[in-house]
């Protein structure tokens, strides 16, 4: 702590404030004096700096100034503004995949081997609906088994009902209608499941058998379905489906964990709440964990596309091929397609506790996000809930909306989540477990209840990117083995199911 400031790059005309920094106080390892005041995590300003001129953080443009700023001045949204980042998307050197280690030579988990030779981290029975009309059914079944327990069943986690908003009012093709699907599927075959019992009304547009027929899913004991006008009402379908529930429980009890190695770990990489210490600590030391699986043979699937708009070339230049790289730029056109139809623009989206946390465009959020990613090729890039099916760091669309695009990454067959936070989120997500990385130790302090690790030694001195990336892989090691995370023992993740929807709803 003996220096007020971190700076992320020799270029940079900006270095960060590790904490807050009156006037008048001098910042001497740059040779500048702090002119105004500057919170704790928020830039200062080490140069002169000319109206329309760059502003580069991490050696990358971040916006343009939009007033000239003198050195020692606080640089955020009153002076700063969105511009041309001057990148180009491009192929890079196309890289070949990381060769993973071999198997004698691997970390090892503790997993539930399904009979497909897929791995779950958890052992639950869901509950899934086609359609928001059985949503009450769906959770009044998981209630009623919640309420009288489940004894004897010790290798079952619990019973979860996912609901969701849509299902009907939409067409029955497009993007919405795919995406519903494709969650639904990835949902029906996940490996943290042991058995599904799929709810539906009978009436809506998403019909189930629609689903099974696009999907090849067949029903049986592990996935059974059935539809509240079928059965008679409501009061009929949720005994109908306690009583299904309680047929599968046996079985799913029967499962027991054994020594498996990392390649079968899915993590989804996430990040929301963030702050400018994200970028700094525990998104670059996830990182490091996510390089560290994917050296095991496993993936790392980096996800909410709007934040890594203006970051999208750090990937791009690392796409093992042009296919995967132009795979990249046709969903950031997409999404500059989509958010010009619904007047708005790209740079909405830092969120007010982002620029309250020091982040002030969209292309500084995004480069802090995208270091997520860590340094190995990308090896694909998947629509929204698509399976994934290489191995290594890949993309999938999504929004940035986190309990959304967590479900994409949990439908594409993500088995555990890291999340960084910045500003403090809660976030769980049943039936995968979610590790919370905070970013900052005085955030941490305030919500170690919620917190599973403590990025901010890095921001503190006490630790390095390297060091707290090995220590966040272990972490995941330990919780797909069967540690609960902090938002598993307060019970969170019913509620994080939301399934992207776009399109008209008619």
């Amino acid at each position: 702590m003996s220096r007020l400031t971190i700076r992320l790059h020799p270029d940079d005309e900006v270095v960060v404030a590790r904490v807050e920094m009156l006037p008048g106080t001098p910042a001497a390892d740059e040779g500048v004096t702090a002119q105004d005041r500057i919170p704790a995590g928020h830039k200062l300003a080490v140069r002169q700096l000319q109206r329309g001129q760059p502003v580069h953080k991490f050696g990358q443009v971040i916006g343009v100034a939009a007033e000239d700023i003198a050195p020692g001045a606080h640089v955020h949204v009153h002076n700063l503004e969105m511009g041309d980042s001057g990148q180009r998307h491009a192929a890079g050197s196309n890289p070949a995949p990381v060769e993973p280690l071999p198997v004698a030579e691997r970390a090892t988990f503790e997993g539930f081997v399904r009979a497909n030779g897929r791995v779950g981290t958890r052992n639950y029975i869901g509950i899934l609906t086609s359609v928001n009309c059985s949503a009450t059914v769906a959770k009044g079944i998981a209630q009623t088994l919640n309420r009288d327990g489940i004894p004897g069943h010790p290798n079952v986690d619990g019973v979860v009902a996912l609901v969701h908003a849509g299902g009907c009012g939409m067409a029955d093709s497009g993007d919405g209608y795919e995406n519903l699907q494709r969650t639904l599927w990835g949902f029906t075959r996940h490996p943290n499941f042991a058995g599904v019992l799929m709810v539906g009304l009978g009436c809506e547009v998403n019909q189930i058998d629609f689903l099974l027929d696009a999907y090849g899913i067949q029903r049986g004991p592990a996935f059974r379905t059935m539809t509240i006008q079928g059965e008679g009402g409501t009061r009929r379908t949720v005994q109908r489906g306690v009583d299904i529930i309680r047929e599968m429980l046996p079985d799913a009890d029967q499962a027991r964990r054994t020594t498996v190695d990392a390649s079968h770990l899915t993590l989804a990489l996430q990040c929301g709440g963030s702050d400018a210490y994200s970028g700094v600590s525990a998104n670059p030391a996830l990182g490091v964990a996510a390089d560290l699986l994917v050296r095991q043979g496993g993936t790392a699937v980096l996800s909410e596309t709007p934040e890594i708009y203006g970051a999208e070339h750090l990937l791009t230049d690392r796409a093992v091929s042009e296919t995967v790289a132009g795979k990249l730029r046709a969903r950031i056109a997409w999404w500059e397609d989509y958010v010009a139809r619904n007047h708005g623009h790209m740079n909405n989206n830092p969120s007010p506790g982002n620029k309250a946390g020091g982040l002030t465009t969209i292309l500084e959020k995004s480069l802090g996000a995208v270091a997520k990613g860590g340094t190995t090729p990308l090896v694909d890039v998947y629509r929204y809930a698509e399976p994934i099916r290489e191995r290594g760091l890949v993309f999938m669309d999504s929004p940035g909306f986190d309990p959304c695009s967590v479900t994409g990454q949990a439908a594409s067959g993500a088995n555990v989540v890291c999340f960084t936070t910045g500003r403090g989120s809660v976030f769980g997500c049943k039936p995968v477990p979610s590790v919370k990385l905070a970013s900052n130790s005085p955030m941490y302090r305030r919500m170690d209840d919620d917190m599973d690790i403590n990025c901010g030694a890095v921001v503190d001195g006490d630790a390095s990117v390297a060091e707290m990336g090995r220590q966040i892989f272990e972490t995941v090691l330990e919780v797909a083995s069967g540690t609960r995370t902090r938002s598993e023992v307060h019970g969170l993740g019913d509620n994080e199911y939301i399934p992207w929807q776009v399109g008209a709803v008619m």
